[in-house]
């Protein structure tokens, strides 16, 4: 009776342990959707006593410290040959953030995230012109669906205005773009390398600004943040390494990328909660619709890719 019991113990253990492995791309999306969420949350409470420009340069300055790390032990750097490619990667994902942290500050912090996932539409129009890879019908109706979308997001209504609405749209061109050249950095970069471009380019210029604003009214200030904004600085730069950690474990975890790509969408979500903590009003109508549309075009892209 014993040996009967602990077999169908072990026999129950082992299935959830295959069933653990065989879903543990989702799982770690979800770990990553929830902590990109938290960065979210805490870039807003921060953005209280600090420019957008600086949130993005502590961002960018503590993954920076961990990216070199990373490189350092692994000593994995790519045969490189693409400098042209590692400037414009870190540029324009740097603006990209720059946009969806701006946003995050003004507008709603789930419709904020919404516009950072506008970038699979684009990565898709991208890779067809700049790649020139495939486009089924179905991947045109995707795109058709999430312009769409952002048509409804892009009403202006309650606190959002035109000027939220373009700076929200221009992050998602921008991110779109950062992840399309990504596809072509693999060939000559490793991914410490990829991410190294990101988080240098992402640093250095925002400094720059920074300094600037000491001269001239036009430009933004540094701030030393308070003990509590010592500590959310702190947050959003770890949190978005962890974002990084298992967003890249999820897609190595698995073998159809377009799983942890659909989960991807749980952010919006994670975010919408978080949001409404913090006193955000829950997207209703057109907007609501917009995020609707948006992710169920960004789930058909998965799908196509």
């Amino acid at each position: 009776m014993l040996k009967l019991r602990l077999f169908f113990k072990s026999k129950a253990m082992n299935t959830l342990r295959l069933f653990i492995i065989r879903h543990l791309s989702v799982y770690y999306m979800l770990i990553a959707c929830f902590a990109f969420s938290l960065m979210g949350a805490a870039s807003k409470l921060l953005s209280e006593q600090v420019s957008s420009v600086e949130i993005v340069l502590f961002r960018n300055i503590i993954g920076l410290v961990f990216v070199l790390a990373a490189l350092y032990r692994h000593r994995n750097f790519g045969k490189g040959g693409a400098p042209w490619l590692f400037v414009f990667r870190g540029v324009i994902g740097s603006l990209g953030l720059l946009c969806f942290f701006y946003n995050i500050a003004h507008i709603e912090l789930g419709t904020a995230f919404t516009f950072q996932k506008t970038a699979p539409i684009f990565i898709a129009i991208f890779s067809y012109f700049v790649l020139k890879e495939k486009l089924s019908k179905l991947g045109w109706v995707a795109i058709l669906l999430g312009f769409i979308g952002i048509v409804f997001i892009m009403k202006p209504s309650g606190n959002m205005g035109l000027i939220d609405s373009i700076i929200g749209l221009s992050g998602g061109v921008c991110m779109g773009l950062a992840m399309t050249s990504v596809r072509k950095m693999r060939k000559y970069y490793s991914a410490d390398m990829i991410i190294l471009s990101f988080m240098i380019f992402g640093a250095i210029p925002m400094a720059i600004i920074l300094a600037l604003g000491e001269y001239t009214q036009s430009l933004p200030t540094f701030v030393m943040p308070d003990s509590t904004g010592l500590v959310l600085a702190l947050g959003v730069g770890l949190l978005g390494y962890i974002y990084q950690v298992y967003m890249t474990k999820s897609y190595r975890a698995t073998r159809k990328a377009g799983i942890p790509a659909a989960v991807s969408y749980a952010d919006i979500v994670f975010s919408m909660i978080l949001g409404v903590l913090l006193g955000d009003a829950l997207p209703m109508g057109f907007a609501l619709l917009g995020i609707v549309v948006i992710i169920f075009s960004g789930l058909l892209i998965a799908k196509e890719k």
